[in-house]
């Protein structure tokens, strides 16, 4: 397998336009759709897409994925004071620039076994100030190989909003204190107009 590194400007591209290919399906499922979190008149008067940060291949990392000898479930906190168990499955150990760090991944109660998804609540330096305040979320696809080893690919271009941040209507769980990393990830979605 061979390894394409960061100076691979076609591979960076091609990702590129991935990364904008998806975000324009968002958009477009965003102002058209009746699931949409988007008030309706918002979208009347010209919704024109979200705010995102320009791709970036940097924030694209390799995760080591260390699952909890003993995962326990949480009660993960909410917008509105709810609560929503979660299993605390693993660590995602990675490296940003010279920056070793890492998140917790989350997984359902019921999907102990050997989760293929696990979902990344987070916060970081921008949280606040340039993104939603109460944190980003992240869905990161769990790899094994034939040992059956773990490991994940993080993606912070795909980070994005807990609908909490389109609507007061939504019900969104809150990332936890210990998900909150001391770097800024100046990648995935930024914060929505004027909310």
């Amino acid at each position: 397998m061979t390894n394409h590194h960061h100076n691979d400007s076609t591979s960076d591209v091609t990702y590129s336009n991935e990364v904008k290919e998806f975000r324009a399906e968002k958009d477009h499922f965003f102002a058209t759709s009746r699931q949409s979190p988007i008030p309706d008149e918002e979208r009347q008067s010209g919704f024109g897409g979200l705010n995102y940060y320009p791709p970036d291949p940097e924030f694209r990392v390799v995760a080591e994925v260390a699952p909890f000898e003993q995962p326990e479930v949480v009660q993960m906190a909410t917008s509105t004071g709810d609560i929503r168990p979660q299993l605390r499955y693993a660590e995602l150990r990675f490296q940003i620039g010279d920056q070793s760090l890492h998140l917790v991944g989350f997984t359902d109660p019921d999907d102990a076994a050997e989760p293929e998804e696990l979902f990344v609540p987070f916060r970081d330096a921008t949280s606040g100030h340039d993104t939603y305040g109460a944190g980003r979320y992240l869905e990161v696809a769990v790899e094994r190989d034939e040992t059956g080893t773990p490991a994940a690919i993080i993606d912070f271009n795909l980070a994005y909003n807990p609908y909490c941040a389109y609507s007061p209507y939504y019900n969104c769980p809150i990332p936890p204190a210990e998900n909150t990393l001391p770097v800024a990830i100046t990648a995935g979605e930024r914060n929505y107009g004027d909310h």
